[in-house]
């Protein structure tokens, strides 16, 4: 039967979320933990000759930094190992195996270079090392790459070739595949591993069905504690371990794990979370790289599905996982001219809106306790209403500029309750309609004010809005301001939790904004605002 050896690489993938900053005392205390929880291998970091020595990281310029830091270390497990990302480590950085703490190196390489690199593993193993092979994004492999590469392992004959699921895209069955090309065509001596990263929520799962799957190889299973890693992080050492303890009578401690787990762990997770979260399932669902994902979050007038949609128009197909930042861009542009520019029917809505008397309407308080005011205002004047993220309930109104999709998700079931009156939607395009297309589509990013605090203020998005129209006059009621003392709306649910204790600044910025960026629109308030007083000490209504 196969034998599975388990291997940690917390102190090296899961540096990713913490620059391999982990404190030399978390290094050591982490590395005694798992030699007690009985892991066979231990990674612990990278061996790089860009980064200078410092005794509380895990990435280090050659491999006698590794004695420097564990030195002090009471016991080893079965193997120590290193990482080198094939072209960051001169061999001249290593010294022979016999004279330095590790015990083996593990090469990452990409399969365009796979032939300088298995000569590169070959120099490794001259050294005395055991060497890994690691294949990353094992997806990008063609059956006829696949089996190609394993002629030069098996020239090298590495301690073991490993499949690394680099953008977490495999499925089982994905998995089973590729395990089945190695398990074929490797060496019997040469043991096959397996690197699961999480994207799809699969890492767990795919792990398993390596160590269940018949081979006539061993097997090397990579996790690390608690999953920690970048992006949707690995496989969980700790579940591992209790599944092969369980199905495979292994030994391993459990508790340990554990205590590693709470002592060192759980504080770097607080500063920087990892795990399964929508950024990067877009990024798996799409088979590219995160950095795209990345580039279209940054725009910031886009929904998930406009950022989905986008990311499956990327071309050529080969560069989807070769990040490029000129595709990137090119893609976005693409996407804004044909689809957000074509849906707006921008024209129309500014014939609609010029000449017109407008009344803007917010949330406010004062809607209700000033309604005398508002009502002589429509009665007289006939405006044309656009209330902001809500539906007053004492007046009827013609259009609804929406900015914010939890306020939308608010609406939806009113707005379709009161079709009839054809209330028409202005939508930023971060916002996605869950029936039929909003009449109006606005590009949310040139609205934004990146000067302010609340950098979308859907009151001034939508007077920079007009004022791109060309509109010279507005009335506005139920635009209150902040108030330090009480609710600043008349639904409490709609309150920023910082609101109070900024808001005499935020009404001073939002009152200097109006007197300077929007002076050539005279902006007429109906109701009381702290936009328009200097005393931020009110906390009431007329």
């Amino acid at each position: 039967m196969k034998k599975i050896k388990l291997l940690d690489c917390t102190l090296r993938d899961g540096g990713y979320v913490n620059d391999w900053e982990f404190g030399h005392n978390n290094l050591i205390s982490i590395f005694e933990r798992l030699v007690d929880a009985g892991v066979d291998i231990i990674e612990i970091g990278f061996l790089d000759d860009r980064r200078p020595f410092d005794i509380n990281r895990s990435i280090m310029p050659n491999t006698a930094s590794s004695g420097r830091i564990w030195e002090q270390t009471a016991k080893k497990p079965g193997m120590v190992v290193g990482m080198i990302d094939y072209g960051t480590c001169k061999i001249g950085n290593l010294q022979p195996c016999s004279e330095n703490f590790i015990d083996g190196i593990r090469v990452i390489f990409k399969k365009h270079i796979m032939k300088e690199a298995l000569e590169y593993c070959a120099e490794v193993k001259k050294l005395g090392y055991k060497v890994f092979a690691q294949l990353v994004s094992i997806t990008s492999y063609s059956d006829e790459e696949l089996i190609a590469l394993t002629k030069l392992v098996n020239d090298v004959k590495p301690y073991a070739v490993s499949m690394v699921d680099t953008y977490g895209l495999l499925t089982p069955n994905d998995l089973l595949h590729y395990y089945e090309i190695l398990d074929k065509n490797v060496l019997p001596e040469i043991q096959i591993g397996f690197h699961a990263h999480n994207n799809f929520q699969l890492a767990y799962a795919n792990t398993i069905t390596f160590m269940e799957k018949e081979s006539s190889h061993d097997i090397v299973v990579d996790g690390t504690l608690y999953g920690m890693g970048k992006s949707a992080g690995n496989a969980p050492l700790e579940l591992i371990a209790g599944y092969t303890n369980e199905k495979f009578n292994t030994k391993y401690n459990i508790s340990p794990m554990l205590e590693a787990i709470t002592e060192s762990v759980m504080d770097f997770y607080a500063k920087n979370p990892w795990g399964y979260q929508m950024f990067y399932y877009l990024s798996a669902a799409n088979r590219c790289h995160p950095n795209y994902v990345n580039y279209l979050y940054g725009k910031e007038n886009l929904s998930p599905s406009k950022i989905n949609d986008i990311l499956g128009q990327i071309e050529p197909e080969e560069k989807k996982l070769l990040y490029d930042k000129n595709i990137a861009e090119k893609t976005y542009e693409n996407y804004i001219d044909q689809n957000i520019k074509n849906q707006r029917a921008l024209e129309e809505l500014i014939q609609e809106l010029s000449n017109k008397t407008l009344l803007l309407m917010g949330p406010g308080k004062n809607v209700k306790f000033q309604k005398g005011i508002i009502e002589d205002f429509v009665n007289k004047e006939k405006p044309v209403i656009i209330s902001i993220n809500y539906l007053p309930a004492d007046f009827d109104i013609d259009y609804i500029f929406v900015t914010k999709r939890n306020r939308y998700l608010e609406l939806t079931e009113h707005l379709y309750d009161i079709r009839n009156k054809e209330i028409k939607i202005i939508a930023t395009s971060n916002v996605e309609s869950r029936t039929k297309k909003f009449e109006y589509v606005v590009d949310r990013a040139p609205l934004l004010d990146k000067k302010s605090t609340i950098t979308d203020n859907s009151f001034l998005m939508l007077l920079k809005l007009l004022k791109q129209f060309g509109i010279k006059k507005v009335s506005c009621a139920g635009f209150d301001g902040y108030s330090s003392k009480d609710d600043n709306y008349f639904n409490p649910m709609m309150e920023y939790s910082f609101i109070k204790e900024e808001a005499y600044k935020l009404n001073t910025y939002i009152r200097d904004v109006l007197n300077s960026e929007y002076k050539d629109i005279h902006i007429n308030f109906l109701t009381y605002s702290h936009y328009t007083e200097e005393d931020d000490c009110y906390s009431g209504a007329f």
